[in-house]
């Protein structure tokens, strides 16, 4: 049953590559982003100053952490939508006497050829990719000299971890699939799409309250620091936490906003009625872009807020790692940044793949292609709002608590034309992404 398992797997591979592709991208340049700071960390062991090795270590370890995490979120997110457009197909495979555990082996050795050949693309890349961040740090002056190490050890290293966060999501999406009864009719809903998982909840509060408890140490122990930098080190990170939290419990928060939405959206036709009736009954599909549109909100907000605070109120003298920490904090921007707009683009070509039926059936019931595209981007729209509004809640856990510390007060002096700038960024970028996916499925499948 194992060699014909993998037939079926590859042959399906070949007919979905649509909807595999947002996956294989996603852990590609996942491993790229955390294979290149991993090769950092490598590099820092060999024979090289301590100082220098200190400086390689606090790059590839934090910043690579951080990026992991989001990272990580994503490609099991990606994972977990792309395993939910095979409920109907899982579902015949059972009626014809497939069981649920041969159909879950079927999702995993799916899953497990896309996430390999990706994670391996994505290995050679960082070994590229972090031999110029490497240079990028020496040119800068943040290290002296050292000889790139970086190779099989961390890269190896980073595609297992990242193999095991894609079996796991299949794991977990396989089995939801393969939960209830053996036939779903294609287009319809499984009774428990939208129910929220345990686990995901209790991720979802330690992340927030972690994050909310570190802005109050920030308040009360850090600001009385010698150290002008123990303060940023407490809250720093704390927008990115309650982000990944928020965005954790984003089916949740996406059928809250839309229901809240109702009174707006029930006045701009049928589009925007249609938009919030799908935002609440396609909460668990749609949170697969909600989740990085509040991450890339709160982390860009809040780490970007945090650096112009430091540089209005750094004490006279700085101190000597003001420069590296602000390299840090601008990496971790540029990056994590980078990475969720890359799947905000990714997650809404799955999630737009997985409702063709859908899209098609409205075609039929005479809608017009403009009409559905408007009715897609008003859901994007719902998206982006509900987004942006949750990443701006998250990044106050840094904003607040830092500017405090550094007796700015709870409202910034400066840069408050900072955050409507990039949310008008994301908002673009969401409606963007949407509207692509849903010309690209126009052009083949809903032309009249």
């Amino acid at each position: 049953m194992g060699g014909y398992t993998t037939k079926l797997a590859l042959h399906s591979l070949r007919h979905r590559l649509t909807a595999f592709t947002a996956t294989f991208m996603a852990v590609l340049l996942g491993t790229a982003v955390i294979g290149s700071f991993a090769t950092l960390v490598e590099t820092a062991t060999g024979p090289i100053p301590s100082a220098d090795a200190e400086t390689l270590m606090i790059m590839g370890a934090v910043v690579g952490g951080w990026g992991a995490l989001i990272v990580l979120f994503s490609v099991a997110s990606t994972v977990g939508i792309t395993v939910t457009q095979r409920d109907a197909e899982i579902g015949l495979l059972r009626t014809i006497g497939a069981t649920a555990r041969q159909a879950r082996r079927l999702v995993r050795a799916e899953t497990l050829a896309v996430c390999l050949a990706a994670s391996v693309a994505g290995a050679l890349v960082a070994f590229v990719t972090g031999r110029a961040l490497l240079a990028a740090v020496e040119s800068s002056g943040l290290i002296d000299n050292a000889d790139y190490s970086g190779g099989v050890l961390s890269l190896g290293i980073t595609v297992g971890g990242v193999l095991l966060v894609c079996l796991a999501a299949a794991g977990i999406a396989g089995r939801r699939a393969t939960r209830g009864p053996a036939s779903v009719t294609p287009g319809e809903e499984r009774a428990d799409a939208g129910r929220m998982r345990w686990w995901r909840v209790a991720g979802a509060v330690a992340l927030i309250a972690y994050g909310v408890s570190m802005a109050i140490v920030t308040v009360t122990v850090t600001k009385n620091s010698d150290d002008p930098y123990d303060a940023m080190l407490t809250s720093g990170s704390n927008s990115i936490l309650v982000g990944v939290g928020l965005a954790l419990l984003a089916p949740v928060l996406l059928r809250w906003g839309s229901f809240a939405l109702r009174p707006v959206l029930g006045r701009h036709g049928a589009e925007a009625h249609l938009a919030r009736y799908n935002t609440f009954r396609r909460a668990h599909l749609l949170a697969g872009v909600l989740g990085p549109v509040i991450v890339l909100t709160s982390s860009a907000v809040g780490t970007l807020m945090a650096v112009g605070t430091d540089g209005r109120t750094l004490p006279a003298g700085g101190s000597d790692d003001a420069d590296t920490i602000t390299l840090l904090n601008n990496v971790v921007v540029g990056m994590l940044s980078l990475f969720a707009a890359i799947m905000v683009v990714n997650a809404f070509a799955a999630a737009i793949a997985h409702r063709r039926t859908e899209l098609r059936r409205l075609r039929l019931l005479g809608a017009t292609p403009t009409q559905v595209e408007r009715s897609i981007v008003a859901e994007a729209t719902v998206v982006a709002a509900v987004g942006v509004a949750h990443g701006l809640i998250a990044s106050l856990a840094t904003i607040i608590p830092f500017g405090i510390a550094r007796d700015e007060g709870v409202v910034p002096e400066g840069q408050l034309w900072l955050p409507p700038l990039l949310v008008a960024g994301v908002v673009g970028l969401t409606l963007g992404a949407a509207r692509g996916a849903v010309r690209r499925v126009a052009r083949s499948e809903l032309a009249a």
